[in-house]
Parts: structure tokens; sequence; C-alpha cells
């Protein structure tokens, strides 16, 4: 059986999938189709219930899940993970708070939990504009932004290019919650029979856990998609993100997940939630 798998190009992601799409594992009989697009390119592919898998930002899942299930591996959650807000310029957090509307913010998608947690904590923070992530950078460097939310390896990259650190969102939502913070999940289609899509569930767990023992094995494949990034920063950013969470979401995670969106409701940042959010229950 061929299924359809979306993620991103970034190392976490292609660590996490190599044993999976190369048959480094046991896949029980499925094969993979695999499409590359950054996080809201997927996100918006979601929307349109395009892939039997795909990764997707915590927030753009809440507004697919009438078509998409969470699978319990595979997910990026973490502390010290979080999206950061940059300038080319001095601003203070109380600087922020007053003149939100007065600063044009480069955000990496609407639907990316970036986005979200920016609006958790500057809710009068309106004035932005959309761009591929790894853009925000430049545009901050050439003045067509006054801030910008950053996320994956441009954790690693804005000091060395003299841009400023305002806040680590992530700490703000680990202050806020005491939670690991969720970033990104594997969803499957739930027009996929439970036994395939319980099975695709297994595969993954099964190629994290093979990655985690042999985490030289798909360097190649990693490199091969990780935009010129030294091996360094790569690994630096699997470490990031990739973690026991992506073996398994386990209570904790859950709980951290059910929070988001608990939050998210309570605030009316997105629709309410009528599905049940993940694949099975809980085991002991």
């Amino acid at each position: 059986m061929k299924l359809t798998l979306g993620f991103s190009p970034c190392p976490n992601d292609t660590f996490i999938f190599d044993a999976l799409i190369h048959h480094k594992i046991d896949t029980e009989g499925l094969d993979f189709e695999v499409f590359f697009d950054d996080v809201e390119t997927l996100n918006q592919k979601a929307m349109q219930g395009v892939l039997d898998i795909t990764k997707l930002s915590y927030h753009a899942f809440a507004y697919v899940i009438d078509k998409y299930v969470l699978l319990d591996a595979g997910s990026a959650l973490g502390f010290g993970v979080g999206p950061l807000l940059i300038s080319n310029f001095a601003i203070s957090i109380s600087d922020l708070q007053e003149k939100s509307m007065q600063y044009k913010i480069g955000i990496p998608g609407k639907y990316t939990t970036a986005n979200f947690l920016l609006g958790l904590a500057f809710p009068e923070a309106k004035n932005k504009q959309e761009m591929v992530f790894s853009e925000i950078e430049n545009a901050l460097l050439d003045g067509k932004i006054d801030i910008g939310l950053i996320i994956h390896e441009n954790r690693f990259t804005y000091q060395d290019k003299g841009l400023h650190k305002i806040l680590d969102l992530g700490d703000y939502w680990e202050r806020q919650t005491g939670c690991a913070i969720p970033l990104g999940g594997i969803v499957i289609n739930r027009r996929l029979p439970l036994d395939v899509q319980l099975k695709v569930n297994r595969c993954i767990r099964r190629s994290v856990e093979f990655a985690f023992a042999n985490p030289k094995s798909g360097l190649a494949f990693i490199r091969e998609h990780s935009q010129e990034m030294s091996e360094e920063v790569m690994y630096k950013h699997i470490d990031l993100y990739v973690n026991k969470y992506s073996v398994d979401l386990g209570a904790e995670g859950r709980k951290a997940i059910t929070l988001l969106f608990d939050k998210a409701l309570e605030k009316e940042i997105i629709p309410p939630i009528k599905e049940e959010i993940f694949l099975s229950p809980l085991t002991p």
C-alpha cells in the first residue's frame, strides 16, 4: 500500500523519516510518496486534505481536525525550543507591548504555532507580513520588516547576523503553563482504515527509534535537504526538536497539546473542536 507523506526538509523531520522512507525498518508493507514543503505550505495542504499523512503546526491542526487525527509518534514538543522574536535594533518588551501596532512583524505563516504564541503574548500585534521562515532574517536586515518571528535553525544563526532577541515565546509559554511547547505534529487522514492509521503510527515510532540508535545513518539524506547548513547546526537542530515526545507523546505531551487548544479556544483563536484529537486511548 502506498501512502502520500508530507514533511519539511528541516533536519528534525529528515532525521525522523529517513529510516521509514528508505526501508531501514519494517514498514509493514507500506510505501510512501514523499512531498517536501515548508511548514506553512504543509499547513495549507492539510486544509485541503490532499495528503494521507503530514507534518503540520499544532495551530493549523485545530482547523483540520475534521480531516485528520494526531499520531503519537513524530511530534516536535520541548522545552527551550520555542520561536523567537528578533529585531535589527533594540526593542524592549514594554516597547512592543505599547507600540505593537506600529511595528511590522514578519511571521512564518498565519497557521504556525509561532504565530499562535505571538497572539497569546501580544494580542494587539496585528501588523503582520507572512513570508517563508528562511527569508525573515534577511527581511530584517533589509529593513522590510521591524520584527521577525523565527523558527527552526534560524535560532542558531540570527546572532551571527547582528540581530537581537526580544523574547523567546517558548520560554513565555513555559512560564505560563509549566508544559513543553507543542510546535508540530504528524497527523493521518481519518478516511484511512484504523488498522492503517495504527500501522503508520508504529512505523514512524520505529523510524524515530532507529534514528536515535543510529544517529549518523541518515546523514547524507539530512544534508541533502538542509540548505547548506553545517553538520554541527544540523545536529543542534535535531537535538532541539527530536526527543522523547517524538517517540511517543505520552501523558505529558498530550497534556501540553490539550492545554494549547484549551487556551486557544478560551481566546477564540481557533474554532470549536468536535472530534477526538488523539488516534488511540493513552496506554498505561
